[in-house]
């Protein structure tokens, strides 16, 4: 097996591991709360469990990204997370008390830090003019995954037996469910998965990727350019229409399987000031940030919204948030077709744009709907079909322009810090949206003045990140 045959079933099992995610967060999220409730827990409780899956992947990120720097064993880090997710969900499936409900969270959350290794590991085998792509279609994998998730819940709710000393019923059984999923997952990643070396490791002679341009292609390369040029499309976990990579004649039909790597320490050198607090990182960890903040803040206010002035149920709800992920999964798509004729600064800009968008029209027409039902409906509509629209321009691109601007060879533990800031942002949104419901004037405007200090900051730094070094910068 060639070493492009490998780059594909690995990236392939990616894409089903986030697709597990989604599946895992859309099977939990509708049960947890009643299930809490059947365990006499409190109602702070609720957001407890929920921020406890966030708090433990924002510590074990960066733990597991630095693993996977210095080792570059990718798959013992996958394999070893999913242990955590199996042992986690099974503790859900057990629930004999509200602590242990928590503990499960805890300890699932855990395994979810392994993806700041596999966003390494992808920065290691993309090259900079595809991953855009492949980011894209990693993520729209995870919606995926939520999308289709409610749909195993028509059967688990019927779930009424018992496995010996364990009841299994509709509140037990996502448990179950997803133990099993992750058990089958660590059989796919044993045959799928390979840790194929970094591209850079190769000897440009034996470089393993390269595309054949046509004379419509802009604009004339240099030979080593040439050499380092990716197949646009050999990425397929989503798209199954994406054409086959051609290969350039000149190349061994089977490049090295294990080229000399640079066995030095990835992080003799290493300044986490130097790397972290450049005006370009910082103001895509800010992006990250803020945008996560204001999306769970949202996603929090909702609900309730819809409840109060439009009497949504269980079943309205449903169909709402399954509309949502259709147009996510959408979005990320438009990213990853925008990718290739835009650069990814121009792709976060116009996120930023339609965020922004987004939170004016909620302040304005979702903090004191008025002119009836249909009207309001209306401005509902139009409020989170903007949100939405927005957040896979930001995700995609923000990810894709920090992977460029830092360090290659640190590239697990940059991916660790970045998902860190990212979860700490989905705990603090939901308790800043859940103690504001009352009073959207605050909140809304709030997350407006995040938005527009971003947005200055990014028209200050925009031009500075055009001119940054792609690949290993600091090194």
């Amino acid at each position: 097996m060639d070493y492009r045959q490998k780059r594909k079933l690995s990236f392939l099992t990616i894409g089903l591991i986030f697709l597990l995610s989604g599946v895992e967060y859309a099977v939990i999220l509708p049960t947890i709360w009643r299930y809490l409730q059947l365990l006499e827990a409190p109602p702070y409780f609720l957001g407890l469990g929920l921020s406890a899956f966030s708090f433990s992947g924002l510590v074990s990120g960066p733990v597991f990204g630095h693993w996977s720097d210095k080792t570059r064993a990718t798959k013992t880090i996958i394999l070893f997370s999913n242990v955590f997710e199996i042992v986690g969900n099974f503790m859900y499936f057990m629930g004999y008390s509200k602590w242990l409900l928590l503990s499960s969270r805890l300890v699932a959350g855990i395994g979810a830090g392994a993806g700041s290794s596999i966003f390494g590991f992808l920065t290691r085998t993309t090259l900079p003019d595809e991953r855009a792509r492949v980011f894209a279609d990693v993520m729209a994998c995870r919606q995926a995954g939520l999308l289709i998730g409610p749909a195993f819940n028509i059967f688990l709710r019927l779930c009424d037996f018992k496995l010996g000393p364990f009841v299994v019923n509709k509140y037990t059984s996502p448990g179950l469910f997803m133990c099993g999923m992750w058990v089958l997952m660590q059989f796919a990643v044993m045959v799928l998965y390979w840790d194929i070396p970094p591209l850079d490791s190769f000897p440009e002679q034996h470089m393993p990727l390269r595309e054949v341009r046509g004379e419509e292609d802009e604009p004339l390369m240099s030979l080593e350019d040439e050499h380092m040029a990716a197949a646009e499309d050999s990425y397929g976990s989503v798209s199954p229409e994406q054409t086959e990579t051609q290969l350039s004649s000149e190349l061994p039909p089977s490049p090295p399987d294990s080229p000399s790597l640079d066995t030095a320490d990835p992080f003799e050198n290493f300044s986490a000031s130097q790397e972290f607090l450049r005006e370009e990182v910082v103001v895509l960890l800010t992006a990250q940030f803020i945008t996560l903040f204001n999306q769970t803040a949202l996603e929090t206010m909702v609900t309730p919204l819809t409840q109060k002035y439009f009497g949504f149920g269980e079943l309205g709800n449903s169909v709402m948030y399954s509309l949502c992920g259709v147009e996510v999964i959408a979005g990320f798509f438009l990213v990853r077709w925008l990718s290739r004729v835009l650069e990814d600064r121009v792709v976060l800009a116009v996120g930023l744009l339609i965020c922004s968008g987004a939170c004016v029209w909620c302040l304005i027409f979702l903090a004191n709907p008025q002119g009836g039902f249909a009207f309001e409906l209306t401005e509902f509509i139009i409020g989170v079909f903007l949100q939405l629209l927005g957040l896979p321009f930001v995700a995609v691109s923000q990810v894709s322009l920090f992977s460029k601007v830092t360090a290659e060879k640190t590239q697990g533990f940059s991916q660790g810090v970045r998902r860190s800031v990212g979860g700490l942002a989905t705990i603090l949104g939901p308790l800043w949206a859940g103690g504001l419901i009352g009073n959207l004037y605050v909140m809304l405007g709030m997350m407006m003045l995040l938005l527009t200090l971003i947005m200055l900051n990014y028209s200050y730094i925009y031009c500075f990140v055009q001119t940054v070094t792609i690949i290993d910068p600091v090194n």
